[in-house]
């Protein structure tokens, strides 16, 4: 009987002493307790020393800093009907305890279904390129989105990043055929503006030689320096310029009459 009651009292001085540490708690700095007073919300405490009334209020723990989340890939349909697989990374933090522990039963796996929800909604409303190009401003939507959407939660959507946007072998083909055509047309444009400056600049040359021979005279003499300069075979026999003004003179004029011809009578 005796050794009974021993056990008894050991028991109850057991119960006392978990009674009595369950009624403090340390939360860190990045820490907040959220604390139930007989399941009603009292408040929200912490960081530091936290004394609580045993079997009469009930404390949840809340990780204040920011969560970095992969978002599962997606399958999704563009505007433009090209079937891709995107994922993304997603930044949060909680900014009301109160909100998150109440209002959503578990904000983790909320906001990791919301993203996914969002993201097709998102994507799906642009065409492939600007899936591929304008990454920035579809990560600004995105992060405008669910910020909003999880206001309610006490989340904070600081931003989003959409990793990587996977096709399929034949889109990837069909994606860099159009590379290279769109590469071939900007060296066509600019071969193209080569020639027309090109043409400009001779036009604009060989009207300031017809107006000064002397130009001409130079660009002749410098020719003939730079052949007989090179090791070739070829023999040059310059003529004088003047040269070919009276040959070509000789051909426009008429030929002399003769006064011995006889003269045609009609």
């Amino acid at each position: 009987m005796i050794i009974d009651l021993l056990y008894f009292q050991l028991l109850i001085v057991i119960l006392v002493v978990m009674l009595f540490a369950s009624m403090f708690r340390i939360l860190r700095e990045y820490e907040r307790g959220v604390v139930f007073l007989l399941g009603r919300f009292y408040k929200v405490k912490g960081p530091g020393f936290i004394i609580l009334i045993p079997l009469v209020q009930q404390m949840v723990r809340v990780d204040l800093r920011i969560v970095t989340m992969d978002v599962p890939s997606q399958d999704l349909i563009s505007k433009d009907n090209v079937t891709v697989r995107v994922n993304a990374v997603l930044y949060f933090r909680v900014l009301d305890p109160q909100k998150a522990i109440i209002n959503v039963e578990n904000y983790l796996e909320a906001t990791s279904q919301l993203a996914q929800t969002t993201m097709r909604s998102v994507l799906g409303q642009h065409e492939l390129d600007e899936i591929l190009s304008a990454r920035d401003t579809l990560n600004a939507d995105l992060q405008r989105i669910l910020d909003q959407s999880t206001d309610g939660w006490g989340i904070k959507v600081t931003a989003v990043e959409i990793k990587h946007v996977d096709l399929d072998e034949s889109m990837i083909r069909a994606i860099a055929r159009q590379a290279e055509a769109e590469r071939s047309r900007r060296a066509k444009v600019i071969h193209a503006t080569g020639e027309l400056e090109a043409s400009k600049q001779l036009r604009e040359a060989a009207h300031v030689l017809a107006q000064q021979p002397e130009a001409i005279q130079l660009r002749y003499l410098q020719t003939l320096t730079e052949i007989s300069s090179d090791n070739s075979k070829i023999v040059v026999f310059p003529l004088p310029m003047e040269l070919g003004k009276i040959l070509r003179n000789m051909g426009t004029e008429a030929p002399p009459e003769d006064p011995d011809a006889p003269t045609e009578i009609t």
